[in-house]
């Protein structure tokens, strides 16, 4: 989708100053906002408006302060399957993520911590990512969860949970290869073993990635849920 081109965003956001600073980082990045609002109602509203390629919204706004964002995140893809879409949270929270994610297969969606913004290359890159179709995960969240997860993934190995949890954070075989100082026939044979031992359907071989990475996600409830 994005393919180099400039994005048309829509940015939704309850902090003022936090969402004209993002209206101002995304512009330099050569994209153009073309609605920045403050509740997800009107986020629903400025995507029907604008018709966009990428949403990035906060998970709590008004008037709830809950999953505002998160709900009409979701509710957006149903309607439009081709909608990228890029959460903000200020904390982990394991079944907002994995609600996103189940959302299209998730294909592209992003959830990042809103501390990730302050790096900018890997912001760039997130928009970038999930706008062109990818998933990408926060590498807090993905750590998180790793040591929230073993139990119900102990099927794995130590090596085969570090290969999936840098698959979760939208890395290339080669990405992971050169993370864990292994070849990338060796990735690709952890690969391999992941799936057969998740025992995840027969498709197609980047569908059962996105399988692989939502099994990782939900595989248990969070006791809380904070966004």
């Amino acid at each position: 989708m994005c393919a180099g081109r400039p994005l048309r965003v829509v940015l939704a956001e309850d902090g003022v100053l936090l969402r004209e600073g993002l209206v101002g980082l995304i512009a330099r990045f050569g994209h153009e906002v073309v609605a920045a609002v403050g509740d997800a109602e009107a986020l629903k509203a400025a995507v029907a408006e604008h018709a966009p390629d990428l949403v990035v919204t906060d998970v709590r706004m008004p008037p709830g302060f809950t999953d505002e964002g998160l709900r009409a995140a979701v509710e957006l893809r149903s309607a439009r399957p081709e909608l990228a879409v890029l959460v903000l949270s200020q904390y982990v929270a394991q079944s907002y993520a994995a609600e996103l994610f189940d959302s299209v297969g998730g294909r592209g969606a992003g959830y990042l911590l809103k501390d990730r913004i302050g790096d900018i290359d890997d912001f760039r890159d997130a928009l970038d990512q999930v706008a062109s179709g990818g998933m990408v995960v926060d590498p807090e969240v993905v750590r998180r969860l790793l040591r929230r997860r073993r139990d119900p993934l102990d099927k794995l190995t130590g090596r085969e949970l570090e290969v999936l949890a840098l698959m979760a954070e939208g890395r290339t075989n080669a990405a992971i290869a050169a993370a864990l100082t292994v070849t990338e026939a060796a990735v690709a044979k952890h690969i391999g073993n992941i799936l057969t031992k998740l025992d995840l359907p027969r498709t197609a071989e980047d569908h059962r990635r996105v399988l692989a990475v939502l099994a990782y996600l939900r595989r248990r409830p969070e006791p809380t849920a904070q966004g």
